[in-house]
C-alpha cells in the first residue's frame, strides 16, 4: 500500500483503498461544492474523476470555492480542478470536461462513472441530472448549500429522488454560501460516495439535513 493512504487504514481496508482506485467518479460542477468533492475524492484515493463545469473564476468566488484563487480570475473551473489534482496526487486520472451540463450531453457525460456528484447550483439542472442517472443506471449523490444550510442525499436509479424533492418548487433565489457550508456539505456526500463505491450499506431516500446557525441536524425519509 502507498504510505499515501496508509491512514485510510482500519477506517477503510486495503481491499477497499485498492477498489476505490479503480473507480470513476463525475463531479458535476467545480464550484463551491465541487472543488470541495473534487480534493477529497482525489485525497481518498478515487482512481478516475471527471470534472464538468463550463464555468471560469470571477471574483465573486473567492469567499468559499476551494479551487479559486486570485491568480485564477478567468480560468477554466474545470481545467483548475484537473491542475490542483495533478498536483495533490497525479495517481488520479481526472477528465476536464469544460461544459455546463444539458439535456443534450448529460448521459455522455455520466455514461461509464460508477457514481455521479451532485455539485449544481439550480434545480432544472439537477432534473437533466437525475434522469440521466437514471437512464445510465448510476447512483447519484444530491447536494445543495444556502447559506447556513446544507442537504445531501442518495439516489439510486429509478426512485425519483429529486422530483419527490422538489416537485414544481421554482428555483431558489438566495444564492448565499459561507465559506464553510459546502466544505460540511461535500464531506457528508464524499462520504456517501465512498460507502457506495466500497459496496458498503447506503440508504436512498434519506435527506441529511444541516443547518450550521443552529446546530440542528435531521435525517427526513422522503421515499
Amino acid at each position: 500500500m502507498q504510505a499515501r493512504y496508509e491512514r485510510n487504514v482500519p477506517a477503510l481496508s486495503e481491499a477497499e483503498c485498492a477498489l476505490l482506485g479503480s473507480k470513476r467518479v463525475a463531479v458535476i460542477g467545480c464550484g463551491g461544492l465541487g472543488g470541495h468533492i473534487i480534493e477529497l475524492l482525489a485525497r481518498v484515493g478515487v482512481g478516475y474523476i471527471k470534472a464538468v463545469d463550463g464555468d471560469s473564476f470571477d471574483e465573486s468566488n473567492l469567499n468559499r470555492q476551494l479551487l479559486s484563487e486570485t491568480a485564477l480570475i478567468g480560468k477554466s473551473k474545470a481545467q483548475a480542478a484537473k491542475e490542483r489534482v495533478q498536483r495533490i496526487n497525479p495517481d488520479v486520472e481526472v477528465t476536464a470536461v469544460e461544459a455546463f451540463l444539458t439535456e443534450e450531453n448529460a448521459l455522455d457525460i455520466v455514461s461509464g462513472c460508477d457514481v455521479v456528484m451532485d455539485a449544481l447550483d439550480n434545480v432544472s439542472a439537477r432534473r437533466v441530472l437525475s434522469r440521466a442517472c437514471e437512464m445510465a443506471g448510476i447512483p447519484y449523490v444530491y447536494g445543495a448549500i444556502s447559506g447556513w444550510v446544507a442537504q445531501c442525499a442518495v439516489s439510486m436509479p429509478g426512485d425519483g429522488l429529486i422530483e419527490k424533492l422538489f416537485g414544481a418548487e421554482p428555483e431558489i433565489t438566495d444564492k448565499s454560501v459561507l465559506s464553510f457550508t459546502p466544505a460540511l456539505c461535500a464531506a457528508a456526500q464524499c462520504a456517501l460516495c465512498v460507502k457506495l463505491l466500497c459496496g458498503r450499506d447506503v440508504q436512498s431516500g434519506q435527506i441529511y439535513y444541516f443547518d450550521l446557525l443552529n446546530m440542528e441536524f435531521e435525517n427526513i425519509s422522503i421515499i
